[in-house]
């Protein structure tokens, strides 16, 4: 997965149509997500398409994270949010800015508010999850 000042070092030359484009390949690139684990127990709640996000610890305790979403847009979304969080510790996780890591994109700006209204759900979910791995 591309880190995120790669990822913004391509966003800020395009304009809003390529823009799209950059995410919807986002969402391409990610890793495939099996059907079987798109539950009721992984879906992020509070967002307009379906988004599922789901954990795994690594050996070295770093967690890495597998998604999908039913949406083209929102699959790249989430990708640019596990950009921030990809295979990183859960203290990493919750020492790390992801809101300002994002806040460059102005996603806010650049996409509908029904795009947009669940990434505060995704990045709640993935704290919760760091917090969890990390034992707190």
């Amino acid at each position: 997965m591309t880190d995120i000042e790669t990822i913004y070092e391509d966003y800020e030359l395009l304009d809003p149509d390529d823009r799209y484009r950059l995410l919807i390949d986002l969402g391409k690139a990610l890793e495939i997500m099996p059907d079987a684990l798109k539950t009721d127990a992984t879906m992020v709640r509070g967002c307009s398409a379906s988004v599922w996000v789901y954990p795994t610890r690594l050996e070295d305790g770093r967690l890495h994270f597998l998604a999908d979403s039913n949406a083209a847009i929102t699959k790249g979304i989430i990708a640019l949010v596990l950009s921030t969080v990809q295979d990183r510790s859960a203290t990493e996780i919750l020492g790390g800015d992801i809101e300002g890591m994002l806040a460059p994109f102005d996603l806010r700006n650049q996409l509908s508010s029904n795009r947009t209204q669940g990434i505060p759900n995704m990045i709640s979910l993935i704290r919760a999850t760091a917090e969890r791995f990390a034992g707190r």
